[in-house]
């Protein structure tokens, strides 16, 4: 006999956790570690969420579906479209030599 468990869980979705500055920071950078490029624009897209799509659409020059387009899993955006929208999400990347031991 099989118990099957009906937990009304709901999917997890990152944007309900980005809910400050430092979150958000640190969630980005651990993207960006990922070799998969599609990590980062998941993550991107994730805070955009959490922000507003609308939002940050407009604060980086983009209509909705642009944004939405620019972050699906195998888009590939132009680097002024991720300025714009690193920008617009209120965070910077940096660059830093790697660390040697």
């Amino acid at each position: 006999m099989s118990k099957t468990n009906h937990l009304e869980l709901k999917p997890f979705d990152a944007s309900d956790y980005l809910d400050s500055e430092d979150t958000i920071a640190e969630y980005l950078t651990a993207a960006l570690e990922n070799p998969d490029p599609d990590a980062f624009l998941v993550a991107v897209r994730d805070v955009a969420k959490a922000q507003g799509i609308s939002n940050v659409a407009a604060s980086a020059g983009l209509g909705r579906e642009s944004l939405y387009k620019a972050l699906k899993p195998g888009a590939h955006p132009r680097f002024d479209t991720v300025r714009r929208l690193i920008e617009a999400l209120g965070v910077r990347l940096d660059i830093a030599a790697p660390h040697s031991n």
